[in-house]
């Protein structure tokens, strides 16, 4: 059994380690740190029964846009646990947390578009939209499907009177946090 949970500073090697192991793309420590530190609710890692990290979605908020929304940066799970639904449930933690959290109005992400495994779970499992191509997005020169999924419906733009929630959107105070 494989349980998904919240990632702590104490998973970060293991999951660049998992990154290491499963694509091309791989981040310095300091990425990992700047993800927890900023997004502490938005890292989640599937953990086996033997207490190791086999996936792990690393995500961010966009904070320079005036649309509140969130990013997936990096997901993997290793190619032992693959088709047993790890990916999804770690993208719907996450997408979740950009929610509910934060308060996103849409996730986007970036795809290779030669990786039809992950676009299909992106667009078919997980209701994601090409939005746009990016050309020579990656180190090796191949394009990006630039992919996003609405969470929300935007609230209408033409009102007048301020409300408050508590944190604003992005700004790194999660609503309801303790501080």
């Amino acid at each position: 059994m494989v349980c998904i949970r919240q990632a702590t500073i104490d998973d970060l090697l293991a999951m660049q380690a998992c990154n290491l192991l499963c694509l091309p793309e791989n981040y310095q420590m300091k990425y990992y740190f700047y993800h927890i530190l900023s997004w502490p609710q938005l890292l989640y890692v599937a953990e086996d029964y033997g207490g190791r990290i086999v996936g792990y979605v690393l995500a961010k908020m966009e904070e320079e846009t005036t649309e509140c929304h969130g990013h997936i940066t990096s997901l993997a799970v290793v190619r032992t646990h693959r088709k047993l639904g790890l990916a999804t449930k770690l993208m719907t933690a996450a997408q979740n947390a950009m929610e509910h959290v934060f308060g996103a109005e849409y996730v986007s992400l970036h795809v290779r578009r030669s990786n039809r495994a992950a676009f299909n779970l992106y667009n078919e499992t997980l209701g994601y939209k090409i939005h746009d191509i990016e050309a020579k997005y990656y180190a090796d020169g191949e394009d990006a499907y630039d992919m996003r999924k609405q969470l929300r419906v935007k609230p209408p733009v033409h009102h007048h009177h301020h409300h408050h929630h508590g944190g604003g959107c992005c700004s790194g105070e999660a609503k309801g946090a303790e501080n």
